[in-house]
């Protein structure tokens, strides 16, 4: 389903953005509009596929994952069901916070947080038992100095 997002719209994504948690009062006081419109407009949203889960966005420090690994993967496999069995192994295990596949010479960029060194060899190793992967490389983040889910909304 296609949608017209206009400026109102946008406030309203921004708003959610930054705190999907307040109340509608308080996003209509924020973007000028009143409660049941600013609804119907995020009733719509959600309809047409742009606004999706919500959750809660937690520290991973704070609860112990304090390694967060960037992997790079290259295969030598390009076979519908190696790729099956591949991508299900990355949506079982819940180290795996993102997955792309790439185009260039990488073919599959993982970001995996984890508690620490040795809890990534035992994904690492995990991995590697259920899949058969030409070349692997992880990268170790030393400082994580931006991270956000917000879009760049221009309003």
């Amino acid at each position: 389903m296609s949608v017209r997002i206009d400026d109102v719209d946008r406030k309203i994504l921004a708003e959610l953005q930054r705190d999907a948690s307040q109340s509608l009062d308080d996003i209509a006081k924020a973007v000028g509009s009143s409660k049941t419109p600013v609804w119907n407009r995020i009733r719509k949203l959600r309809e047409a596929g742009v606004v999706g889960q919500q959750t809660v966005v937690l520290d991973a420090e704070a609860l112990g994952f304090e390694a967060c690994f960037f992997v790079l993967i290259r295969t030598s496999e390009h076979e519908a069901d190696w790729q099956a069995k591949f991508l299900q192994a990355l949506r079982d295990r819940p180290e795996v916070q993102e997955a792309h596949r790439l185009a260039g010479d990488i073919d599959y960029i993982l970001k995996v947080r984890v508690k620490n060194a040795r809890a990534y060899d035992a994904f690492y190793q995990a991995l590697i038992s259920e899949v058969r992967v030409h070349n692997v490389t992880a990268l170790l983040s030393m400082e994580e100095i931006k991270s956000t889910t917000m879009l760049p909304l221009e309003t």
